[in-house]
């Protein structure tokens, strides 16, 4: 593990985050926000329980009211020792008794709530019941936002984050490939990942040869061959924040085809970069790393968006897409990946994580984006 530990986030800051998105909630026509075990949940509280089981654990957020954090009697003593605990109101309840009860007495009776993306339908369908007069919408729907933009201490544990994942390239490679399956090479990415600070690994692509056409392609038994372009992307979660970075390499020397087609990428990749300032367009992004694929003729051949969010999770909003028009805005982190993907040939992917500065965009990798030739 590497770099120095950030100190943990304190009840202060949770607390100041369930303020904020109670009246960010407010502000958008809620009566409040339901949010279940899962990432909203840690980041709103620090509170992640050992199991997410069918008895009901939900934080309860109002304007105007202090946090309420429903759960099992079982699992109270845990949710007590969260960091964010000291800034919310536990409220227990026992097996037996009607969870969905207890909740309602919560809530306004005819109010429109934000709930968690993974509420379970079950515990949604229960206090539908309990509550016929309340309506409900997803957090990505109502809030997408919430998370977005990330404070100077998470904004270290990102660039941390990105950093492990920078060093496990810089490992990787000097592997061999020729010869080794997808698997065992992605195996070994997975490995260096943990190696570098990560405690969660989300994905370890290693799309080789024809396989990297699919942009979603992981690893599989084909045996890597000299004359192979490879699609590298991982990521995962390191101290609570996400890595996700894309490199292509070439087993032995390229050809011109494939060293062109490198090279577009990597101008596109630029291109994005390149766009990234605040109050502009999330779409503006896409745009720019788009028109530089689309002028060379290999438009038809970009078939994903240019980016996404990330923060506790690997894939969250915003997302650098057409038709976004979400302005940027200092704090919001999200890759720039643009890619070329010619079928049953080879594709090629390019992918920092980005941070939008005062005055314009922090790349969050900072390995080469030249082709790398590998044995």
């Amino acid at each position: 593990m590497t770099g120095t530990a950030h100190a943990p986030f304190t009840a202060d800051d949770y607390r100041a985050r369930m303020e904020r998105a109670a009246r960010e909630a407010a502000d958008a026509g809620l009566a409040g926000l339901l949010v279940a075990p899962g990432p909203d949940l840690v980041w709103l509280t620090g509170y992640a329980p050992t199991a997410i089981t069918e008895r009901l654990t939900l934080l309860v957020l109002a304007a105007g009211h202090d946090p309420v954090l429903v759960v099992p009697t079982l699992e109270a003593p845990d949710a007590a020792k969260a960091a964010g605990a000291p800034a919310l109101t536990l409220r227990d309840w026992t097996d037996g008794k009607d969870p969905y009860a207890v909740t309602a007495g919560l809530l306004a009776a005819g109010g429109r709530f934000g709930i968690s993306d993974n509420a379970w339908a079950m515990h949604l369908l229960g206090l539908q019941s309990a509550l016929p007069a309340t309506s409900y919408a997803s957090l990505t729907e109502v809030l997408p936002m919430l998370r977005a933009v990330k404070d100077a201490a998470e904004l270290e544990l990102m660039a941390a984050a990105g950093a492990a994942a920078d060093q496990a390239f810089e490992e990787i490679r000097t592997v061999r490939f020729a010869g080794r399956r997808e698997r065992e090479v992605g195996a070994d990415l997975a490995d260096l990942l943990r190696r570098f600070g990560h405690s969660q690994v989300d994905f370890t692509i290693v799309a080789s040869g024809p396989n990297g056409a699919n942009p979603h392609h992981e690893v599989g038994d084909r045996v890597i061959e000299v004359g192979d372009m490879v699609v590298l992307d991982f990521g995962g979660l390191k101290d609570g924040y996400g890595s996700d970075t894309s490199r292509t390499v070439h087993v032995g020397e390229p050809t011109a085809e494939e060293r062109r087609v490198h090279d577009l990428v990597r101008e596109a990749q630029e291109a994005g970069f390149r766009a990234v300032r605040p109050g502009v367009a999330c779409q503006e992004v896409d745009r720019a790393a788009r028109a530089v694929i689309a002028d060379a003729g290999y438009g038809e051949y970009f078939i994903h968006r240019t980016g996404h969010g990330i923060g506790v999770t690997t894939h969250e909003p915003p997302y650098m897409i057409e038709g976004e028009e979400r302005p940027l805005v200092p704090g919001m982190c999200f890759s720039v990946e643009p890619g070329v993907y010619l079928p049953g040939r080879f594709g090629v992917r390019i992918e920092d994580i980005v941070t939008v500065t005062e005055d314009g965009g922090r790349r969050l990798n900072d390995t080469t984006r030249e082709l790398v030739v590998v044995d």
